[in-house]
């Protein structure tokens, strides 16, 4: 330090310069003696990019190797998707992270004073305190800063040694913690808590309720506030949309868009992944591999790696084929030797190509066939359901009839499980009427199947408990049609991977034949295989089904009707559900959930009498003018990227550009996309207001 200093530039790029510089700069930066006011971010170097690495990571237990020397790096501003199938060892490895587990063999290596935040599929939340409060916890590390920077300014207004290397040394020290500090959002934490707890779907009338109050999936929803408020240098997110509806969803998509950390990201969910990773390391048969590319991306990349490997393979093993042949043919000609030796040392020097091995495993199900049932499955008329003075919905008119495939959506909290819950006789309703059709047996997924399975059954145990009859006889022709085969029937329900648990509460569903399922979130944890393979068992099922979710692309091409939940009523829609979105209008089903919560703050704006004052008609005026201003630049910037995108589709046509050229093509489709949209909701409006004048 004595000689040289390093600083960002005003490009924020690495440079250095002699103490000259920071001397010329240091005592002028010193007068400012505000409280966390010091900021030498301009002048001082941040380190270069921080990295995490797994070195020959190994776990092997029972004489099964899960992971067999993985290694990878993760960069800062990594944004890593995480994925494999159920049990491939996606939750492990970030466990051993974490150092909540250790690998057999090698290590994590891991920065001093590194943060990592990490959410778990399923952990213990405390108890005791308001939400708000709860939450606030996640600034301790703030407090502490804030009492360094305090100690470390007072120590510096009583030194006039600047020029020593202790002086430089606080300095440095207090440059750490405030920009840490600023970092960490310790300048607004209770307003960084409130946006926090609103976008994941907390209300304010909640903040001051105690956590005790709430389920298990809100409650994981603070645990997830907390880790967000820490703003870690490293995110280790598990699932982290399993308990979100999809407001929330989109709010967290746009968070972590915008994270300034490193993330790794396990979930099943195509569109999130999409939208919020990078790069896409693949856990398969104990070997990872690594794409740095989004998950569409890598789904592409990863067929044409397994078809190039596969035509290499065979081109080699024919030329091997043949090169054998001609020693075999001619080993004993003297004529031939000098040719046969110089193939032989060719074959000994080959480097042979091997395929990656695949995980071919997969579900094997199919539901028993429906018994008949009457003509109308379920139905319900005026019911209402009340929760103490919160009324859930009332009103509800509606009818499944026998072979339909229906889809329940909307927010969270507006009913669709306490009307699953109905359906299937759990819960009692308050008003009307629900009535279930003749000779009807229905068969229920419900979205809180860990809660429902004891921990220290087996597998095997799990399902021959509700077994009887016969079919005890097929448990584990069953078991092994959903994957659980051999020593795994003996593992105990709580080491279950989540997915592996959604699959065997599947498996209960083939225990007796059912003509109604109701299936409540039935994809929460599965990997994209299993879904895809489930949406197909279900579209050949040839009974009723009621399915409530959020996945748009499970849902495509599975369900012919839909009931969406919106402001404790039910408003049915006949179709699939990207036909109910484009009536509607809209891109996906978040777009319905915002659209509905402007809809509905407009309603109340609107005034009592249907002839406005003149006041209010300026006032409808002004806005006009407003949004025709924003109409045309959207419309400029929509020109700017068309015309962008057209060069680009030239450019294709021409060259074979790299993986950056790919990032800023997705990027600038996905810019003209979100603009269109923002332009079509700007003329909405437009129209809107132009019918009040």
């Amino acid at each position: 330090m004595k000689n040289q200093i390093t600083y960002i530039n005003a490009n924020g790029l690495n440079c250095s310069k002699k103490n000259e510089f920071f001397y010329s700069h240091i005592k002028n930066i010193l007068t400012v003696k505000l409280f966390g006011t010091l900021k030498l971010s301009t002048y001082l170097c941040r380190q270069k990019d921080i990295v995490v690495s797994a070195n020959n990571i190994t776990v092997s237990f029972g004489g099964f190797t899960l992971f067999n020397e993985i290694n990878f790096m993760i960069n800062e501003n990594d944004r890593i998707g995480l994925v494999g199938k159920n049990g491939a060892g996606k939750s492990t490895l970030l466990k051993i992270f974490m150092g909540l587990q250790q690998p057999t063999s090698g290590n994590i290596s891991v920065p001093k004073n590194f943060s990592m935040g990490y959410l778990p599929q399923q952990m213990a939340i405390a108890d005791g305190k308001t939400v708000i409060n709860e939450a606030m916890t996640a600034f301790d590390q703030i407090n502490e800063l804030e009492e360094k920077i305090e100690s470390i300014s007072s120590q510096l207004t009583l030194r006039t040694d600047y020029e020593s290397d202790e002086y430089i040394s606080l300095i440095e020290n207090l440059h750490e913690a405030t920009e840490r500090h600023h970092i960490l959002g310790g300048n607004d934490k209770l307003g960084d808590t409130e946006r926090a707890l609103l976008g994941l779907g907390f209300k304010r009338t909640d903040f001051d309720r105690y956590t005790s109050e709430f389920s298990g999936g809100w409650r994981m929803r603070i645990e997830l506030a907390k880790i967000l408020l820490t703003k870690p240098r490293l995110m280790l997110l598990d699932e982290p949309t399993n308990h979100l509806d999809i407001e929330s969803i989109q709010w967290l998509e746009d968070y972590l868009k915008n994270y300034y950390g490193a993330l790794i990201l396990i979930s099943h969910d195509r569109a999130f992944l999409d939208a919020v990773t990078n790069r896409t390391v693949e856990i398969s048969l104990g070997k990872a591999y690594d794409y740095k590319v989004p998950y569409s991306r890598y789904v592409v990349l990863r067929k044409e790696r397994r078809e190039q490997q596969t035509a290499a393979y065979e081109n080699q093993r024919r030329m091997i084929e043949k090169t054998e042949e001609f020693i075999e043919r001619f080993r004993y000609k003297a004529s031939k030797a000098n040719q046969v030796q110089s193939r032989i040392k060719q074959l000994d020097k080959l480097d042979i190509i091997e395929i990656d091995d695949e995980d071919a495993s997969k579900l094997n199900i199919k539901f028993p066939p429906a018994p008949r049932s009457g003509r109308d499955v379920f139905k319900a008329r005026n019911l209402a359901k009340r929760y103490g003075g919160h009324t859930v919905f009332s009103g509800v008119n509606l009818l499944v009839e026998r072979g339909e495939k229906v889809a329940l959506v909307g927010r969270n909290g507006e009913g669709k499980t306490t009307l699953s819950k109905i359906i299937v006789g759990e819960i009692p309703y308050e008003e009307g009427e629900a009535i279930a059709g003749h000779n009807v047996r229905t068969g229920y997924f419900a979205q809180n199947q860990d809660d429902l399975m004891d921990g220290d059954d087996t597998v095997h145990e799990a399902l021959d408990k509700v077994a009887a009859g016969d079919i005890r006889s097929k448990l584990r022709d069953i078991l092994a049609a959903f994957l659980f085969k051999g020593e795994d029937i003996d593992k105990k329900v709580r080491v279950l991977s989540g997915g592996e648990r959604s699959r065997l509460a599947m498996a209960k569903l083939m225990l007796e034949p059912y003509n109604l399922l109701v299936l409540d979130e039935p994809t929460n944890h599965m990997d994209m295989r299993s879904k895809d393979i489930l949406k197909s068992t279900l579209k050949a099922f040839d009974g009723t089904l009621i399915v409530v979710s959020h996945d748009r692309e499970f849902l495509d091409g599975l369900v012919n009707k839909v009931y969406e939940f919106r402001d404790g009523a039910v408003k049915e829609h006949l179709g699939g559900i990207y036909e109910f979105l484009e009536r509607r209008k809209l891109e996906n089903l978040n777009e319905l959930e915002r659209k509905s919560e402007a809809s509905k703050q407009m309603e109340e704006a609107k005034p009592s009498s249907s002839i406005q004052k003149n006041p209010e008609k300026k006032e409808t005026g002004r806005q006009l003018k407003k949004l025709e201003l924003q109409i045309k630049t959207a419309e400029e910037i929509i020109t700017d990227l068309e015309a962008e995108m057209t060069a680009m589709d030239a450019f294709l046509l021409q060259e074979t550009p790299g993986m950056d050229f790919f990032n800023a093509y997705e990027s600038t489709k996905n810019a003209l996309s979100e603009e269109m949209e923002k332009w079509s909701l700007l003329n909405e409006e437009h129209e809107r207001l132009k019918s009040l004048l």
